[in-house]
């Protein structure tokens, strides 16, 4: 399953990105620091800087999928996008 998050322009140069999973009213990172988190670590990755690719998905996976950017340079320096993801 590939999440996308589309940056369109940014004079940012290098803005920082998160990829967050929403499930039952919890949060959880899955893209923070620059690198992958919890489980995510050995089935997911990072593709072209901004998209999200998960492997082997399972119902568990089920969820929201927030993408978050932050971009102090910009004039709209915050901003993010709801995915939500069903496997059945």
């Amino acid at each position: 399953v590939e999440l996308s998050c589309i940056i369109k322009s940014t004079v940012t140069p290098d803005p920082r990105i998160e990829w967050k999973k929403i499930r039952d009213g919890e949060t959880s990172y899955v893209f923070f620091d620059n690198k992958m988190q919890g489980d995510f670590v050995t089935r997911a990755e990072i593709l072209s800087r901004t998209s999200l690719v998960i492997k082997n998905t399972t119902r568990m996976d089920t969820a929201t999928y927030r993408c978050e950017v932050a971009a102090p340079a910009d004039t709209k320096n915050i901003d993010e996008i709801n995915i939500q993801l069903t496997v059945q």
